[in-house]
């Protein structure tokens, strides 16, 4: 998406093992649990056979319900679509940690690498939510290394 900040290279915090890997809006502390609720802002993903499949699929279904929303499309696709379930496909959720949103913003500015404007409508909301991101950012790197390891800001 074009609603995120990115901060610091994230392939650090990427599994080489998944076939894809995906943000989330409520992440619930357990990477491959089907609780956490998909955000396709974030998408890491491997060309293979089972990943083409799935967003095939997924396209295909965007086409049949032109009104539903494509991200409530996907998490549906990827929870319980039986054929993707049974595939093999591994998928992992990104702690908010390193990708925090605004529904769930990264709590250590230490760690995070993107915040996306989440839960937000309209792109003059969500551009302002950037730039007060982005100011906090400023703050945080105007910092002495020192206060930042001990005692970082928090987004306002």
């Amino acid at each position: 998406d074009t609603d995120i900040v990115w901060l610091r290279n994230p392939f650090p915090h990427l599994d080489q093992d998944a076939d894809f890997q995906l943000a989330s809006n409520e992440y619930v502390g357990d990477p491959f649990s089907l609780n956490n609720a998909a955000n396709t802002g974030v998408l890491y993903i491997k060309s293979t056979p089972l990943t083409i499949r799935f967003f095939r699929m997924w396209y295909a279904e965007r086409e049949l319900h032109p009104y539903n929303h494509d991200q409530d499309l996907f998490d549906k696709w990827l929870k319980y679509c039986p054929v993707m379930r049974e595939s093999g496909l591994r998928f992992k959720f990104l702690s908010t940690e390193y990708f925090g949103g605004i529904c769930e913003p990264s709590e250590d500015m230490n760690s995070v690498c993107s915040m996306h404007a989440t839960c937000r409508i309209g792109l003059e909301y969500k551009r302002r939510c950037l730039i007060s991101m982005l100011d906090d950012w400023k703050k945080y790197l105007s910092l002495p290394l020192g206060e930042r390891e001990s005692n970082p800001p928090s987004w306002t």
